[in-house]
């Protein structure tokens, strides 16, 4: 099938002649081109009779025009494309089928426009090319006409391109009065004034746009913040139940060691083995019961820091503002992590330094009670040191109730 378009291999765009090829080639400096079936699109605005070459070129004209009907005359455009070079004009014949006639190639002039109209123009700051192609395609029709036809077209791309018209279609433009100076000054604002809020409007556009991404962005991390919560809520409930689990555990293993060393006992003494069955003679009283099972269950964390905090205030019970200080610097400490879990410096501390004897080191249960938050003793003792990847944040959180009950309950270890 006989080629309908030359394209080009470097940027794609689709050639009628070997002419356009030529003018392509003068304006990119490209080169590489080869024949292509592919018709080049003709798309004619109904409305204007603006040609479109492309479906990109008819979307621009209709968003600048709001013209929407396009002709689709490709089919009547297309025909296989001529590889010879082009011919001057003088050597041009066209013969015609059946009579033999020859005609000569018509000539391509520049179309006659009002030149009150081009001279307005061209005061205003617009090319000769420019102001002539948009009296011709806007018909002569008015100054307004031809200014609201450059700023829809200003991105064509042969805008600065002087028009070509058959001469046997070359009419006389109409004679329109002129404009006077102050009209011309003020088509002018006009022209600079839409303008102006065209770009506003694209402004306040674009920024809809942007508040209209923050706002789903801030969805988003609202959500992700909200799925990180729950998950750590879920956290915090599967190790307490695991702490419940492992305290069952550990007082049914006591359970047994007691049994296991009753039997021993009883053994040891000659006495016959308990019978389970057997009614026991005698009862020991409920009260009697619940004690003999309090050890059974160990003491939490929790419940130990407790304790650490009653034998300090209960060893130094004669000092209250000395006790009272070292509550509130173990509650600093514990703060200081829990909020900035990542700064070392809060999470190490020297042992050896005066403030910290004086406050904590001194006292019976200060250093014990951050051990229990995590701390540890490194470098021979001289540094209380808690790593990062030790740092539990309930265990501090706990710590912190903890402090602030024992600062605030007057009460506190006197019993």
């Amino acid at each position: 099938m006989a080629g309908l378009s030359l394209k080009c291999g470097d940027c794609g765009t689709l050639l009628k002649s070997v002419e356009e090829a030529q003018e392509h080639a003068e304006l990119t400096k490209h080169s590489n081109f080869v024949e292509s079936t592919e018709a080049v699109l003709n798309l004619v605005c109904s409305e204007c009779g603006k040609p479109c070459r492309s479906k990109t070129e008819s979307d621009l004209h209709t968003k600048r025009t709001g013209h929407t009907g396009f002709v689709d005359k490709t089919s009547e455009a297309a025909k296989p494309i001529s590889l010879e070079a082009p011919k001057p004009k003088d050597d041009v014949e066209m013969e015609e089928v059946g009579d033999g006639s020859s005609s000569q190639q018509e000539e391509m002039v520049v179309p006659e426009v009002n030149q009150q109209l081009l001279t307005e123009l061209e005061e205003m700051g617009f090319s000769k090319e420019r102001a002539t192609r948009a009296l011709h395609f806007s018909g002569n029709a008015s100054l307004e006409a031809a200014a609201n036809w450059i700023v829809e077209h200003e991105n064509d791309p042969d805008i600065d391109q002087m028009p070509l018209v058959p001469a046997s279609s070359k009419k006389p433009a109409a004679p329109i009065s002129s404009l006077t100076p102050e009209e011309i000054k003020k088509k002018q604002q006009e022209l600079r004034e839409r303008a102006r809020k065209k770009k506003e409007e694209e402004e306040k556009r674009m920024e809809r746009e942007r508040e209209k991404e923050r706002l789903r962005v801030g969805r988003e991390l609202l959500e992700a913040k909200r799925i990180e919560e729950d998950n750590e809520r879920k956290r915090i409930l599967a190790l307490r139940k695991a702490e419940k689990e492992e305290e069952k555990r550990a007082r049914e293993k006591i359970r047994q060691k007691l049994e296991e060393d009753k039997a021993e006992r009883r053994r040891k003494l000659g006495l016959a083995p308990e019978d389970p069955a057997a009614v026991k003679p005698s009862a020991p009283p409920p009260v009697e019961e619940k004690k003999s099972s309090l050890p059974i269950r160990p003491a939490t964390k929790t419940e130990q820091m407790r304790e650490c905090l009653r034998t300090l205030k209960q060893t130094h019970k004669e000092d209250d503002a000395k006790v009272k200080t070292a509550f509130n610097t173990l509650l600093t400490f514990a703060k200081n992590v829990a909020t900035n879990p990542n700064e070392e410096k809060f999470r190490k501390i020297r042992l050896t330094n005066a403030n910290f004897q004086d406050r904590v080191g001194k006292l019976k249960g200060g250093i014990e009670f951050l051990e229990l938050c995590g701390f540890e003793k490194i470098e021979g003792g001289e540094f209380l040191y808690l790593p990062r990847e030790k740092v539990d944040i309930p265990v501090l959180h706990s710590a912190g109730s903890e402090l602030t009950s024992a600062i605030n309950n007057p009460f506190f270890g006197v019993l």
